[in-house]
């Protein structure tokens, strides 16, 4: 007797066969305009001094079903904006960015935490000034979204870390009583591709 495939057989093939696939990352545009970068830090237990990098690039690759992605960011550390000039030559100097000999800081976050279907948390690694040191972004707001304007997906949220600056080497004014931790406070929305 000859097998005759029944159409309820060549669907269940066909699922069996679909489930077998590895998952689909999709590609995703770093949108500058909703894509930030703050840093804030205690100074002398008084005050906080709060400051942002504008010039900012990157991709994210995401994969929702398989809980995975890779995100990449690259920072101009001259774009350093605290609002006051003269503390912003200071960072872009040699005792804090550098920026003349490191132009650029990346981040680089490949393992993502999810909390339901939301991402919970971004770990990777944070190169500045030559050094490349780990750093784990945790979410406090994350969504994916059809952006009605641009009709395309758009995934984002609201992700923070404090870091040691001492570790990428920025030791400047800690024997003075500056504080080491730096809060980095990063809000990124990306466009599908």
């Amino acid at each position: 007797m000859l097998f005759k495939p029944t159409i309820a057989a060549i669907g269940t093939a066909i699922a069996i066969c679909a489930a077998a696939l590895p998952a689909q990352a999709n590609t995703y545009s770093i949108d500058p305009t909703h894509t930030s970068v703050h840093f804030e830090v205690p100074h002398f237990g008084t005050s906080t001094s709060r400051g942002r990098f504008d010039r900012k690039e990157g991709t994210v690759t995401f994969d929702r079903a398989a809980k995975a992605g890779k995100v990449e960011i690259t920072i101009e550390t001259a774009s350093v904006d605290t609002g006051t000039d003269a503390f912003d030559q200071n960072l872009r100097g040699k005792d804090f960015l550098n920026a003349d000999q490191y132009p650029t800081a990346k981040f680089i976050g490949d393992r993502f935490v999810f909390k339901g279907d939301k991402v919970d948390e971004v770990t990777g690694t944070l190169t500045l000034l030559g050094k490349t040191q780990p750093v784990t972004l945790k979410a406090t707001n994350f969504n994916c979204y059809l952006n009605p304007l641009l009709r395309r997906e758009v995934c984002g949220g609201d992700f923070s870390a404090t870091i040691s600056r001492s570790q990428w080497g920025i030791d400047w004014g800690l024997k003075f009583g500056f504080a080491d931790e730096v809060r980095l406070l990063v809000q990124v929305e990306a466009v599908r591709q």
